[in-house]
């Protein structure tokens, strides 16, 4: 009897803590292919961070976003734009990775991540660009805007105007380093655009943001790589950390598996685990639930039209540039492709002159387009190039 007792005792227990422990409700919703837990706040991935986003990085989609927009201070972070000018400035043929840059007093006083870049002490832009991008030197930034626009204060005017030429509203450069400067800020979202033109418009920065360890000076100076996603996460191809006290830890990571390209910023992440951890995370999120279709390359054929007057009966329109579209998973098979042609086309047509546009849609939103434009040179037809036609063809049929 005692023996029952116990047994209906212990029952009521384990139902009873299930009644305390199970009555917060879970939620859970479903991205086509994928479904996720949702907290409480809506964040389904549930970050410690203060600011995060996902972008995809050839068409700047954004699949995820927390905070993105908050002014933050960014740290080494801020060498993304400084970077991008720098490679402005060698695909213009203004630097050369074979030009020599040289230490100033000032560069050689940064202190932070460095080198120890000595005064009147040169290093080629290639070994320059390595050590911005590997350790986060401030000392070979600062020497990099010094030999590029005479002063770092010019520099980080130039960085100002390249922000607001890319939209990028919520930033304010102070310097080219990231040492915490009040007022110097931005958000995630920036960032996810500063990176975006970095990898997309200057893709040669790959090889130097994916260097795990190098050296400089003969060997003599060790480098690695302050980004840890490099060594341990498939696919990485950078791209760039920074942290300070003030600041806490902050990340812009990119990765490409399958022709996906992504771009995860990380800002104000209590610890540095967290921020590898928390970029990984959106990461792999990215790569789990979204996939990158192509669906024509520039110059393919999509349609012919026929014209009246012209030196030719018909010309192909083709497209101006590549089109492709970031979709769900299993989603690829719903996509629509819609032409559409302008009004009353007439000749003359000049080759590149637009005709017309595709568009991409999925569940009736469009998701994609591109314009259609002429593939040749088209002439209306007049006495003299008739009668030039007709001699040809006379010719032929001789032959």
């Amino acid at each position: 009897m005692l023996r029952k007792i116990e047994i209906l005792f212990i029952l009521f227990l384990m139902i009873f803590s299930n009644i305390i422990f199970c009555t917060e409700t879970q939620y859970v919703w479903s991205d086509n292919s994928a479904t996720k837990e949702v907290s409480a706040d809506g964040d389904f991935m549930k970050l410690e961070s203060e600011s995060a986003i996902l972008i995809e990085q050839s068409t700047g989609k954004v699949l995820y976003e927390k905070n993105s927009h908050a002014k933050l201070r960014p740290a080494s972070v801020t060498k993304i734009m400084s970077i991008l000018l720098i490679m402005e400035a060698i695909d213009s043929g203004k630097l050369s990775y074979t030009d020599m840059i040289t230490c100033s007093d000032k560069a050689s006083s940064m202190g932070g991540s460095q080198i120890w870049f000595e005064p009147g002490e040169q290093l080629s832009v290639e070994d320059a660009l390595k050590a911005v991008c590997v350790v986060s030197a401030n000392d070979v930034v600062v020497a990099f805007a010094e030999n590029l626009a005479g002063s770092e204060e010019a520099f980080v005017q130039k960085m100002n105007e390249r922000a607001k030429e890319l939209g990028m509203n919520d930033t304010v450069f102070k310097n080219c380093h990231g040492i915490d400067e009040d007022g110097h800020v931005t958000s995630s979202y920036d960032i996810s655009i500063m990176s975006r033109e970095l990898l997309e418009k200057h893709p040669d920065i790959i090889k130097f943001t994916k260097i795990w360890t190098d050296s400089l000076r003969d060997g003599k100076s060790e480098l690695t790589n302050t980004n840890k996603l490099v060594r341990t996460y498939e696919g990485c191809t950078g791209l760039k950390t920074g942290s300070t006290s003030l600041a806490l830890y902050n990340l812009s990571a990119s990765a490409t598996r399958n022709n996906l390209k992504l771009i995860a910023v990380i800002l104000r992440a209590p610890t540095t685990k967290l921020r590898f951890g928390e970029a990984k995370q959106l990461l792999d999120y990215g790569f789990s639930n979204y996939e990158c279709v192509n669906l024509g390359k520039k110059g393919d054929i999509i349609q012919s039209i026929e014209l009246e007057k012209a030196t030719k009966s018909n010309t192909n329109l083709v497209l101006e540039n590549d089109i492709g579209a970031v979709i769900s998973k299993g989603k690829s098979k719903d996509i629509v492709q819609e032409v559409s042609l302008e009004e009353n086309i007439s000749v003359p047509i000049h080759e590149g002159q637009i005709l017309g546009k595709v568009q991409i849609k999925l569940d009736s939103e469009i998701i994609s387009e591109v314009n259609l434009v002429a593939q040749e040179n088209i002439e209306k037809q007049n006495l003299a190039n008739t009668f030039y036609n007709l001699f040809g063809r006379w010719l032929r049929v001789l032959r």
